[in-house]
């Protein structure tokens, strides 16, 4: 209870909390290359957005089904999942589960996943299935995070595809850096042809290590090469952080002292500031236009 005090002190009464977002905005996190972070990240932004009274929707895309363990519930093959909607039409309302932390649900997901990959490629707009189900919730979430899995197959295209924007992890490793290029090419190759209009919504650094000189200069190069894109928080590497999901909790109801809950609690106010100015030009630009 102490935990969960301490946890309102922060974020319910911060003054950076602008109230909940009304629309929903769609977030893929997604990265090619695997070990980057990215479920962890899922589950914790999530987590930490519910927490500030952000209501919000997490999707898992993948079929390990990472996100849905991590998050606190066990391998059930009778569980209705993501794939029941996408090949058989399932009500959206009948797969969509409650977790633990208030204001945070979830579309599970499992191995059966992996035929969907297989059965949606004869089947019409098969890249837009994601989005029509998605085009269902927004009125009810303020946040859509979507936990992609670490290949460019059908699935992740249905969840660009979906996405108002990517959350691209970076692990702070010298091989990271060769990665880069090969993500701008898909991102342009995705803006050309299934989503025009998916934005960048930050460039997350992953797995910093502030006592060696190569996380150091990682972070430096990707600072310099993606500039403002790249977000203020830095997820450390973290004993709680990898713990977590063991015990499937989010990291910030299993130690919210750790450095690990700090950092996405910071990067969860950094999202609802970035949303809150972006929904706030938009009214200009709608009045401007009047």
């Amino acid at each position: 209870m102490k935990q969960l005090a301490h946890l309102e002190t922060i974020l319910i009464n911060s003054p950076r909390n602008p109230g909940e977002i009304k629309l929903g905005r769609v977030i893929a996190i997604a990265n090619q290359k695997g070990g980057v972070g990215k479920t962890t990240t899922a589950v914790n932004l999530g987590a930490s957005l519910a927490a500030a009274e952000q209501r919000t929707l997490l999707i898992d895309c993948d079929p390990q089904g990472n996100m849905t363990t991590a998050i606190g519930f066990a391998k059930d093959p009778t569980r209705r999942t993501l794939y029941h909607q996408l090949v058989l039409n399932e009500p959206v309302d009948r797969i969509i589960l409650k977790t633990q932390v208030e204001g945070l649900d979830i579309i599970p997901s499992d191995k059966n996943l992996v035929g969907a990959a297989v059965e949606l490629v004869s089947m019409e707009n098969r890249e837009f299935r994601l989005r029509a189900l998605v085009g269902q919730l927004r009125d009810s979430y303020a946040f859509i995070l979507l936990d992609c899995p670490p290949s460019l197959d059908l699935l992740t295209l249905n969840a660009l595809a979906a996405a108002d924007a990517i959350l691209v992890p970076i692990q702070c490793e010298y091989l990271a850096l060769e990665g880069v290029s090969e993500l701008l090419d898909t991102l342009m190759r995705l803006r050309r042809t299934i989503n025009p209009s998916l934005a960048i919504e930050g460039i997350l650094l992953t797995m910093y290590d502030d006592r060696t000189t190569l996380s150091k200069q990682v972070a430096a190069d990707l600072k310099s090469f993606f500039g403002s894109q790249v977000f203020e928080s830095i997820i450390p590497r973290n004993v709680r952080l990898a713990e977590a999901p063991s015990h499937g909790k989010p990291v910030m109801f299993y130690d919210i002292h750790s450095k690990g809950a700090e950092s996405y609690i910071q990067l969860a106010q950094e999202v609802i500031v970035n949303a809150a100015k972006r929904a706030g030009q938009g009214a200009k630009c709608a009045h401007s236009g009047a």
